[in-house]
This record gives C-alpha cells, sequence and structure tokens, in this order.
C-alpha cells in the first residue's frame, strides 16, 4: 500500500468513526468473537488483541483538589480495525487509534481527542510491561514497578486548555466482569471480553487554564475487547462505575434497544475484591431529570436500585453538561450518590 493510499485509508476511517457507535453492532465477518470460558491471562490480555475489531483502555478518577474543588478526569484509548488481520507493517497497517481525554469540573467540562495511524509508532500498547499511548497521552507501568501487572501506573494527558499528571496504585486486586471475564450485552449473545481495576488510589497534578492544583482520590480502569458488542437493535448503553464510601464497589450497564426492553447487568464488588453477580430482575434504574445539551435531552439524574442489596441511591453529575463533544459525541463525568448508601463514580451515557 502506498503511502497517499494509506493516508486516504486513514481519512475515510476517521470520517466512519465520526458516525458514532453504530458500527459496534454491525456484523464483524473474519472477525474472532468472545467465547465463554475462555479464561484471561495476564498481563498477556492488558495488550493488544489484533483478531478482533475493536477494543478499549479506560480510566475515569474522582479527584479532590487541594484548593478544595472536586473534579473529574478521563483517558480512553480506543483501538479499531479497518479489515481483519489487521496488524501490517508500516503505513499497510490497518488499525486506527481514537483517544478521548477530559478534565472536569463544578464549572466547567474540558475535553479533547486525537487520531492515529498504527504501524508508525505513533499509537499503540504493549503488554509487558505495560504501555499504552498516543502521541505523549501516556497510561503506563511506572519505573519503580516491579512485575508485569498494571498495579502501579501513570496516566497524563491534556492539551492547550488542560492537562493532569496521575500515579495510580492499586489497593485491591483485578476484578473480571460477567462470567470469568466473559460479559453478555444482549439476549442475542452479543457479548465483549472485560475486566477491570477498581481499586485505584490517585495522586498527581491538575491544571485548567494554567491554574494547576494537587489532587488525590479514587481511580477506575476499564478495559474490553470484542467485533460485535452490540446487537443490531442495540442504540447505546448508560454505564455507572461506583465506589461506595463502604469500601466496596458497583459496576452496572443498561443497553437500551429500539424494539426490547434493555438489557441490564452488575457487578457487586466487595471491599477485599469479592464479586457477586447481579441480575436483571434484581436491577431497577430510572431516569429522574433530564436536560437539553448539544440539541438532546440527556439524563442528568438517577435513581439505582438493587433490592438484594438494599441499594436504593439517587445520582448527581458534578457538572450535568459534561457532553463529550467528540466525533462520536456521549455524555460522561464523575457523580455523587446519595440515599441508602454513599459515595462517587462515573456515569457514561451513549446513544443519545
Amino acid at each position: 500500500m502506498s503511502r497517499r493510499s494509506a493516508l486516504l485509508l486513514a481519512l475515510s476511517s476517521t470520517s466512519a468513526l465520526a458516525q458514532g457507535l453504530r458500527n459496534f453492532g454491525e456484523t464483524a465477518p473474519g472477525f474472532a468473537f468472545p467465547q465463554p470460558g475462555r479464561p484471561l491471562i495476564f498481563p498477556k490480555d492488558h495488550g493488544a488483541h489484533q483478531d478482533f475489531r475493536t477494543e478499549w483502555w479506560y480510566v475515569t478518577a474522582n479527584l479532590n483538589g487541594a484548593d478544595g474543588a472536586s473534579y473529574g478526569v478521563q483517558w480512553t484509548l480506543f483501538r479499531f480495525a479497518m479489515a481483519p488481520n489487521s496488524a501490517r507493517a508500516g503505513w499497510d497497517d490497518r488499525n486506527v487509534w481514537m483517544a478521548h481525554a477530559a478534565a472536569t469540573s463544578a464549572s466547567e467540562h474540558l475535553f479533547a481527542q486525537k487520531f492515529a495511524r498504527g504501524g508508525i509508532g505513533q499509537a499503540g500498547v504493549e503488554a509487558s510491561p505495560f504501555r499504552a499511548f498516543i502521541d505523549d497521552w501516556l497510561l503506563e507501568t511506572r519505573d519503580d514497578s516491579t512485575g508485569d501487572g498494571i498495579d502501579r501506573p501513570h496516566v497524563s494527558a491534556g492539551d492547550g486548555n488542560f492537562a493532569y499528571a496521575l500515579d495510580l496504585t492499586a489497593t485491591g486486586p483485578i476484578v473480571l466482569q460477567g462470567e470469568g471475564g466473559y460479559s453478555r450485552k444482549s439476549d442475542a449473545g452479543q457479548a465483549s471480553y472485560y475486566y477491570s481495576q477498581p481499586f485505584f488510589t490517585a495522586q498527581g497534578s491538575l491544571s485548567i487554564h494554567g491554574r494547576q492544583t494537587q489532587v488525590s482520590g479514587r481511580a477506575w480502569m476499564d478495559r474490553e475487547w470484542s467485533s460485535q458488542p452490540l446487537g443490531s437493535d442495540q442504540k447505546g448503553w448508560d454505564w455507572f462505575a461506583l465506589h461506595f464510601d463502604g469500601g466496596a464497589r458497583l459496576m452496572l450497564y443498561r443497553m437500551r434497544s429500539i424494539k426490547a426492553a434493555p438489557y441490564l447487568f452488575g457487578n457487586w464488588i466487595g471491599a477485599e475484591g469479592a464479586t457477586s453477580p447481579i441480575l436483571r430482575e434484581d436491577i431497577a434504574i430510572e431516569p429522574l431529570e433530564t436536560m437539553r445539551i448539544a440539541d438532546r435531552d440527556i439524563p442528568i439524574r438517577w435513581r439505582v436500585r438493587i433490592s438484594s442489596r438494599g441499594v436504593d441511591i439517587k445520582t448527581q453529575p458534578l457538572n450535568p453538561r459534561s457532553w463529550m463533544g467528540t466525533d462520536a459525541a456521549y455524555w460522561e463525568g464523575p457523580i455523587r450518590f446519595s440515599g441508602s448508601h454513599q459515595g462517587e463514580g462515573y456515569l457514561e451515557m451513549t446513544g443519545y
């Protein structure tokens, strides 16, 4: 493939990604698909999976500033294969990489995005020692770490309006979501491989419009890969990652369909890392308030009930206008919750 052809492919691929998450529900002939019972293997599965069409590495953090304010940050790197057998040498590589970063305060939500071609050293992921990067945005094992895990990574990103640099330290184990890492997303069989590290503490610096403050708090890393993570009738999801003040965590998602009832699933993560799946009949998720944002009606407050756990909480965003106006646009931001339990976390809503 010539350099000119490779550039044209990159531009057309970027245009396709700009259509949003619609391709997540398209069939993917020639690609691999998740299978139940396949064990996740570390550190290998921290790296890229070239036989699958799409994957992402994703970090959110709820932070408290030395200035007394609350903040949130996001770091996400996506890999999209434009054809099967996409890992090729140099400009012949058929992977497109996309990254999003954001910093949120009560008054501002700042975001940035990057695109890169694979194969030319501009973006990529290495499993051991772990390193995910696009240009100078980094999520990588710190130099003082030992072993091949992700227990002590550093994450950094920014643009002209914001920048952050955080050291993360795991205080609990990696958590396998779904059935040992096999995470169902629909009754029709769509699924991903999915694991999390929800036990990170975070410490570092955050700069907004040139004003820097020291920050600390709690962070959550998610890792997924698939080739068709949505059904053809599913238009998006509402995803919660919650830190309870008592030490437990909760991962919860609602996959929305244009034809059927939403597909619900959750995972209760105890303070020591033990997990218990939460099935749909045990989950009630109800939007309480919407706001008109970017010409869309976005739910900004929610009621979440988990009957088996005695959970009945209401969420409140730090900044209701946490709209990621990227080419694939969505709402993502830090939240707090109160009611039967108190705590904080992140909410992501796509497909609105």
